[in-house]
């Protein structure tokens, strides 16, 4: 098929044909579109957009552009599907860290790729990074060793699994499409399918520190994730949580490598806690590994006998890292300049805007601006003073762990800037804003054309 008919069928709004989306991707595989063209299609799916078996084709399309991994003899004998966690990403989520050895010490086989962070929402490969000795640079053989001994294995994505969207993403960031939906969508699940996984559990974060930042196109996201998983073959649902404020109290990578084992000591922030054991929940339910009614007891046994820490201290050792760090903090990369952020009158602290502070993050060194950037996994920010905390003038609210003086006065600019108080306390906010289960995200899908 020429790619100029192609091109013109979605510049008019018509709907694209399976054996047209196989020729498009095909094309970006192998070279034969020039990126003159690819960009324009990209283009009219941004204009017009996609239907829900267009985004799926899509999808499937560039699953199959590359290498496409299978675990099915670790779960077929348990009857049960292998599992991942993917997160839109927000400021202070850590969340992989915790739920991903929980959920392996239940039984759950996950095999997690994931990506580095790039903007203000962090990364869960950097966090590993952080890590001394820890790889997530993985052959196809290490990983389905460290899958054996573990259960878990955390990794980055590999060049042979969906090479096609690696050029398509490029594309959208120089052509100003990245927001479309169904684009974004079909992106991510073109590597969560190429996992080998049978269940997927997505948080879509939804406030000032996530990509989204407003509930409507946070839940149009979630439903097109849902849809598309749910039409490749792949259970799943979605989460909206909540991105206003940070997600626990310590924003940087050695900081969340560290607060992430807090919690699997039984340590943590109550918030990171909570979301972590609700999604390592759901994955065994996705999975099979065990009922509605059992799921969350059994990932709160494995967090309370500590089986947990130990399967995170395991999945260290497996990928080459030092498991040391889980109680010895002292080994990991850490700056050694701090300053303090303070209460600027009394009252109770009503805000800390989670978009302010993972800006900071990044100028600081602990995030990316560009994608060539160097992290800096030693620098981060601590809350002292979370959100409804009665704080006096002078109070300290924020702690910043810097190296770069130069840095520093642009980050304390946004970090004073991001602390409010108020009068009286903030009502407490829920933490999950919604569930969006296949059935209703195909319905919506559907009778939304």
């Amino acid at each position: 098929m020429r790619a100029l008919d192609i091109i013109r069928t979605k510049r008019d709004g018509q709907v694209l044909t399976r054996e047209a989306i196989d020729a498009f991707v095909t094309g970006v595989t192998d070279g034969t579109w020039p990126d003159y063209q690819v960009s324009a299609l990209l283009m009219a799916i941004f204009l017009k957009g996609m239907t829900l078996d267009e985004a799926t084709d899509l999808t499937q399309a560039m699953v199959h552009s590359g290498l496409a991994l299978d675990w099915s003899e670790l779960t077929a004998a348990r009857g049960t599907v292998a599992v991942d966690k993917h997160s839109t990403g927000g400021v202070g989520d850590k969340t992989s860290l915790v739920l991903a050895p929980l959920a392996a010490a239940c039984g759950a086989i996950v095999p997690m790729m994931s990506g580095r962070g790039l903007g203000h929402t962090g990364g869960t490969l950097d966090k590993l990074a952080a890590i001394p000795g820890f790889r997530t640079d993985l052959t196809l053989a290490a990983m389905r060793t460290a899958l054996v001994q573990t259960g878990c294995v955390l990794i980055r994505q590999t060049a042979d699994v969906a090479p096609a969207d690696r050029k398509l993403y490029a594309l959208r960031d120089a052509t100003s499409t990245v927001e479309s939906k169904p684009l974004i969508a079909s992106s991510i699940l073109s590597k969560k399918v190429t996992e080998g996984i049978g269940a997927l559990v997505m948080d879509v974060k939804v406030g000032s520190g996530g990509f989204m930042t407003d509930i409507n196109d946070a839940r149009e996201l979630a439903r097109w994730l849902v849809g598309i998983a749910a039409r490749s073959g792949v259970r799943t649902e979605a989460f909206l949580t909540r991105m206003d404020t940070p997600l626990g109290l310590r924003v940087g990578n050695s900081n969340e490598v560290l607060e992430a084992i807090a919690t699997l000591k039984g340590e943590g922030p109550a918030d990171v806690e909570a979301l972590s054991v609700h999604l390592a929940a759901r994955m065994l339910v996705m999975s099979g590994v065990a009922s509605a009614d059992e799921a969350e007891s059994q990932v709160r046994a494995a967090l309370t006998s500590g089986r947990g820490l130990e399967k995170f201290a395991a999945i260290i050792t497996a990928q080459g890292g030092d498991a040391r760090v889980i109680d010895d903090p002292s080994l990991m990369p850490m700056a050694d300049r701090e300053i303090l952020i303070r209460a600027p009158r009394s009252g109770f602290v009503s805000r800390i805007h989670a978009g302010m502070v993972g800006h900071a993050a990044v100028v600081l060194g602990a995030g990316r601006d560009h994608v060539e950037a160097v992290i800096d996994h030693g620098v981060g920010i601590d809350v002292l003073a979370p959100e409804g905390t009665a704080v006096r003038e002078g109070d300290p609210v924020l702690r910043v762990i810097y190296r770069d003086t130069d840095r520093l006065e642009t980050a304390r600019a946004r970090l004073t800037a991001a602390v409010e108080v108020a009068d009286v306390a903030p009502t407490p906010a829920p933490l999950i804003l919604e569930t969006i289960h296949a059935i209703d995200a195909i319905h919506a899908q559907e009778t939304s054309r």
